[in-house]
């Protein structure tokens, strides 16, 4: 195959072939048409390219191919119509002869390690239709020699490091259908200008840094598919002329800074199928079409709180169309009285850390020194420092051997102190300049846990806050992590029925503790399988109260989502406000991880829907819904007997009303402790017949 010659067509496409490209395919110097793409070629290029001044057709795609694109393909292609080389392993600059290809419709040379910068001389191949340079290692700015690529319908130049603003020679491109600029260093604001491409299909310009407004201008775009602004640094309201694109079927603005309600006009948006508005500050009324319905939890959090007649979300209230002056008004007054007491306050509380230090120095300047006991943490509210040295000591200086986990807000370390009390040492993540995100969480977990006891949850010995570290130190549990437990086949099959059962009734006792007999209650808001710890008894003990939250009868609770996707309750995504129901949502999750040994992923949705009139199509019916409930528990294990098996029919049974999507439907972590602590399980027959239909289909939950 290396001796071809005279040939004007070699085609060998989607052959899965292998090996080497033949180095002389173009030795008599007649060759035309060179595809070989989709295959498994490795090695260089054909060096005899070179010579090739009759190709006009090279398709080399899809394959392994290596070379330097400045050298290998250095010649003046005149004659080349169309050239894509994407998808291999090229590396090199590209040339500024490319532009005197006059004849070039398409250069597609993606997914390549291309470096330099775009040639200006490319805005002289006046016949480009499509030009793909993305996911390579370009520079620098874009040409604004490209605007005289009047033919060109697709630029796609994503995923490289260009910088600089949009040049606005760009405007000339009438023809343009696709403009895909993301994940560059690209900046500025969003040219208005881009309403004169009346036939744009998608505009992709994510992962940059522009800013400003969004251009109303955008609603301009008639045939417009995508619209994908996301992970950019754009304030203001959303245009009420988004609405206006009517055939929008993907929107993305996640990751911004805009305020305000989403405009009235996009219920009218019926062929949206995606949207993502998450990590932004909006408010109010989601619109009710479809994709709002059916967004995703990820699609719309971090927000400043969502209303409407959606399943999870509260109705808007008569007040939110008071006239705008009253709102005015109410603005003017809150911005000038909190910034006022906020100031009063962080005197009073720097006077009184002040007045306090100055009382323990002298009352430790006249006491005795305190003398270690068995128990080191004893005494470490009064010797800090003696504590930090201690641990700082035991894990030499924080090693990472020493690190057994790794969560939303610190590293948690094993340390045997001189004592040789065995500890667990949580070192908070440095997440600002200022601290301010981990003395947030710090402070969460101190007042959450030193106002609480209990059997089943993790008992905080004490703290240590030190200008290089905020430490908080916990008693040391063998077992591990529920998820980490679950994850291993070995121990996973250790982890028998029983002990599972104690682990679901030992954390509904805790978080039942946690709202029902503390004052005021405290939300975990993180309830998952990585932060339920167990001892070597298999004892539950929730952990990692970061999040927490002690809820204020005076306030709106209202708060900045935190959590973990998969257990958090579906309501977040649309209202920040807090309250135990979240707890209880995330408990369910656990519970059926607990017993099905993996995550129930889909299952809990299918579950939240069954218990909705709003979604018939979602019920037992379902072909889900006709799995055998003995087919859904963790088959590593052998199937469980006679009481065991009623248990886990009845605990399936609380989990799954504790999942419902109505937060107002789900039981109290209360009527959840006694439930279970019931000593009349249902029939024992029903466990290896009954399916989830029918146990969701069985009697409701009695509040």
């Amino acid at each position: 195959m290396n001796n071809l010659t005279n040939l004007k067509l070699f085609e060998i496409s989607q052959n899965y072939l292998t090996g080497h490209l033949p180095q002389q395919v173009c030795h008599g110097g007649v060759l035309e048409n060179f595809t070989a793409d989709n295959n498994y070629f490795t090695g260089p290029l054909p060096k005899s390219l070179k010579n090739c001044t009759s190709l006009y057709r090279l398709r080399l795609e899809h394959n392994q191919l290596t070379g330097n694109i400045s050298e290998d393909l250095g010649i003046l292609y005149l004659n080349l119509n169309y050239l894509d080389l994407s998808g291999n392993k090229l590396i090199g600059e590209l040339s500024s002869e490319w532009g005197q290809c006059h004849n070039l419709t398409s250069l597609r040379l993606s997914n390549n390690n291309i470096s330099g910068e775009i040639p200006s001389e490319l805005g002289k191949a006046t016949q480009l239709r499509v030009c793909d340079l993305s996911s390579n290692h370009l520079t620098g700015d874009i040409p604004k020699e490209l605007g005289q690529l009047t033919f060109l319908f697709n630029l796609t130049l994503n995923d490289n490091h260009l910088s600089g603003s949009i040049p606005p020679e760009l405007e000339m491109l009438s023809a343009l259908a696709g403009l895909n600029l993301a994940a560059n260093n690209l900046n500025g604001s969003i040219p208005r200008w881009l309403r004169k491409f009346k036939t744009l299909l998608e505009i992709n310009l994510s992962a940059n840094g522009f800013s400003g407004r969004i251009p109303y201008e955008v609603g301009s775009f008639s045939f417009l598919e995508v619209l994908d602004l996301s992970n950019n640094l754009l304030i203001g309201k959303i245009p009420e002329q988004v609405g206006n694109l009517k055939s929008l079927e993907k929107l993305n603005l996640s990751h911004n800074k805009l305020f305000g309600r989403i405009p009235s006009t996009f219920d009218g948006m019926l062929s949206l199928t995606s949207v993502d508005i998450s990590y932004n500050q909006l408010e109010g009324p989601l619109p009710h079409i479809k994709a709002f319905r059916e967004a995703s939890f990820e699609a719309l959090v971090n927000n400043k709180g969502f209303c409407g007649n959606i399943t999870g979300l509260e109705s808007c209230s008569s007040n939110l169309n008071h006239n705008v002056d009253q709102k005015n008004k109410s603005i003017i007054v809150s911005a000038t009285l909190v910034p006022i007491s906020f100031t009063l306050l962080l005197v009073s509380i720097v006077y009184g850390i002040l007045y306090f230090s100055q009382r323990r120095e002298k009352h430790t300047e006249n006491s005795p020194q305190v003398v270690v006991s068995d128990n080191l943490f004893a005494v470490c509210n009064y010797d800090g420092k003696m504590m930090y040295e201690n641990i700082v000591e035991a894990t030499e200086e924080f090693d990472s051997k020493y690190c057994i986990g790794v969560g939303g807000y610190g590293s948690v370390y094993k340390a045997q102190l001189s004592n040789g009390q065995m500890v667990a040492v949580k070192r908070l993540h440095q997440l600002s300049e200022d601290g301010l995100a981990d003395r947030k969480a710090f402070n969460s977990e101190i007042q959450a846990l030193t106002e609480i006891r209990h059997r089943n949850i993790l008992k905080l010995h004490g703290f240590c806050s030190h200008p290089r570290h905020s430490l908080l130190v916990y008693e040391f549990l063998e077992g591990g992590s529920l998820e980490k437990i679950l994850k291993s086949d070995e121990k996973a099959t250790e982890f028998d029925w029983k002990k599972r059962v104690n682990v679901v009734k030992g954390l509904a006792n805790a978080v039942s503790y946690m709202h029902h007999d503390c004052s005021p209650p405290i939300v975990h808001r993180d309830i998952s399988s990585n932060n339920i710890l167990l001892d070597s008894d298999y004892v539950a003990h929730v952990a990692d109260f970061g999040a927490a939250r002690i809820l204020k009868p005076d306030s709106s609770n209202w708060t900045p989502f935190e959590g973990t996707f998969g257990y958090s309750a579906p309501e977040l995504a649309y209202t920040m406000q807090v309250n135990e129901k979240c707890d209880v949502f995330s408990f369910g999750a656990v519970t059926l991880e607990t017993l099905m040994g993996r995550h129930p992923g889909d299952l809990i949705s299918f579950i939240s829907s069954s218990f909705s009139s709003l979604s018939p199509s979602c019920s037992s019916s379902s072909a889900l819904g006709h799995v055998l409930l003995k087919d859904l528990l963790d088959q590593r294990l052998p199937s469980p007997r006679r009481q065991t098996a009623a248990e886990l029919v009845s605990i399936v049974k609380v989990a799954s009303h504790c999942l419902h999507a109505s937060p107002q439907s789900r039981p109290s972590m209360q009527q959840v402790s006694q439930e279970l602590s019931d000593r009349n399980p249902p029939s024992l027959v029903l466990f290896h017949t009954i399916t989830l239909s029918q146990l969701l289909d069985s009697s409701s939950y009695t509040s």
